[in-house]
């Protein structure tokens, strides 16, 4: 439809996207104090339950998904209000600067500011300093992933306990990984999405989408080198049984490379982190849906956080399929696999 309404002139894909996607205002929730505030200038929404407690509490510091270019804190009220009730936590949702208008790294330095500033500010909502967790889904969940990185460098702020990462993407070399081709054309995220929520994430536009989806944008020596990461060969084989057509990357064309090259930046594909960040990554995590084409990034960075000796726990959706657990209780449907994802994300919390 937004295609449609594109090229007629009406209005671009991602504005009806947008209005599509912007979700709706709730009423009072008798359980916690919500309230709408400013991070170091980031909007963020706050989640405090009411009920007292023996101590300080959990902190969960949330983005959203969207590709960067859809979502908003209204799109993932349901969401966030149910986290912080069934974990008793504070969670922080984060409205950070969405593409094209805003290109990277403009998400990325939204999120980690504002959790910077709430790491510095844990006191005032009666959080405690060793039980601060970052969470997010889709793009958010690429968003926390970076932010969990850039923070191991940082001596002045509390670890972080934990990330949690909901059917993340993390990488933009090879679109071409099984799980792309097994669920290409599967909602909510089809193949060609992909590719074009990162160019729009990246370069504030989605030209030459064709020969990233081919694999010509990456020169083959940077290829090679990555391949220890990024590699079918790292996917239990049980995940190739279905419908998989490997594509041998077409020939390297360099004004491409040229335009895309930041893809190689682990704040931007945080699974081409080098080994000594990773490793001191906290606790993970990851949540994987058998029906999405970002399977396979979640179960490469699994590998690598297993292979670092980080400790994970891995939740996957058989019959789940990409942004279900954005779809809880939404317009007044639901689906029994993403009320699990979602239970499972709030059992880890509890565990933590």
């Amino acid at each position: 439809q937004g295609k449609i309404l594109e090229k007629t002139g009406l209005c671009s894909q991602i504005t009806f996207g947008r209005y599509v996607r912007q979700g709706r205002k709730l009423g009072v929730d008798p359980k916690l104090f919500i309230q709408d505030l400013q991070f170091n200038k980031v909007p963020v929404r706050v989640y405090q339950p009411k009920a007292t407690s023996d101590g300080q509490r959990k902190g969960i510091i949330f983005f959203h998904g969207g590709g960067w270019v859809f979502g908003s804190l209204d799109t993932y009220e349901k969401v966030c209000r149910y986290l912080s009730r069934e974990s008793e936590s504070v969670v922080v949702s984060v409205q950070y600067r969405l593409a094209p208008e805003h290109k990277y790294p403009a998400a990325y330095e939204d999120c980690l500011n504002a959790t910077i500033h709430f790491m510095r500010n844990l006191e005032h909502y009666g959080v405690d300093p060793a039980h601060v967790i970052v969470c997010g889904d889709s793009a958010g969940g690429n968003l926390a992933a970076a932010v969990s990185q850039t923070l191991t460098t940082r001596s002045d702020l509390p670890k972080l306990r934990a990330q949690i990462l909901i059917y993340p993407g993390l990488q933009a070399l090879d679109f071409n990984l099984p799980s792309y081709h097994q669920n290409r054309g599967v909602p909510l995220l089809l193949r060609e999405r992909a590719a074009f929520f990162a160019l729009q994430y990246l370069n504030g536009h989605a030209l030459h989408m064709q020969e990233v989806l081919e694999g010509s944008h990456i020169p083959p020596d940077m290829r090679l080198k990555y391949r220890k990461w990024v590699s079918p060969d790292n996917i239990p084989e049980k995940f190739k049984v279905r419908g998989v057509k490997p594509l041998t990357p077409t020939d390297f064309i360099a004004e491409v490379y040229e335009t895309v090259k930041r893809f190689c930046e682990p704040n931007l594909c945080p699974l081409l982190a080098e080994d000594a960040v990773v490793h001191q990554l906290p606790e993970s995590f990851i949540l994987t849906c058998e029906y999405d084409v970002l399977r396979d990034d979640g179960l490469l960075y699994k590998k690598r956080l297993e292979d670092n000796g980080v400790r994970v726990t891995w939740y996957h959706l058989e019959d789940g399929f990409h942004g279900i657990i954005s779809l809880y209780d939404y317009c007044g449907f639901s689906f029994p696999s993403g009320k699990r994802g979602l239970d499972s994300v709030v059992n880890f919390l509890k565990g933590l």
